[in-house]
């Protein structure tokens, strides 16, 4: 399980250093792509192989919006490795679409990690209205 944030920063060529504690959790291999909210996605390969059975269970043949859901997280996905030092590879278009340029934030959720521009994660997870989400989660059912 990932949890935790932390803030580094990605190279001139769009490498990143995965910190040491993420890493041991996830094996060599992984699946980078897009997020939701802006950030990027990083599954280990087993979470990714799971989220990916279930985009194949949408009604993607008839309905518009599967189809656009499942395009939207398989197109910009690649697969990788860790290298020596621990770094993964962003590739421009996925550090476009994040607006990644330097800083970033790398937070634990739950099964996968994101990867946040530090001004998008700054602007977005200010945690200011946890009240109102969690109100809105026990309306949908989730009692904490």
């Amino acid at each position: 399980m990932f949890t935790s944030e932390y803030r580094h920063t990605v190279d001139a060529k769009g490498r990143l250093i995965i910190p040491a504690k993420f890493r041991e959790e996830f094996g060599n291999q992984f699946c980078l792509t897009r997020g939701l909210d802006g950030c990027l996605f990083l599954f280990p390969e087993m979470e990714w192989k799971e989220f990916e059975n279930k985009l194949r269970q949408l009604p993607v043949t008839f309905n518009k919006d599967a189809r656009q859901f499942v395009r939207f997280f398989t197109t910009g996905a690649t697969n990788g490795q860790f290298d020596k030092q621990g770094r993964i590879l962003i590739p421009q278009t996925l550090r476009e679409f994040a607006n990644i340029q330097k800083d970033v934030v790398v937070a634990g959720s739950l099964n996968k990690l994101e990867i946040w521009s530090k001004e998008r994660w700054d602007t977005m997870n200010s945690f200011d209205d946890m009240d109102a989400i969690a109100a809105n989660l026990q309306g949908l059912g989730y009692n904490f």
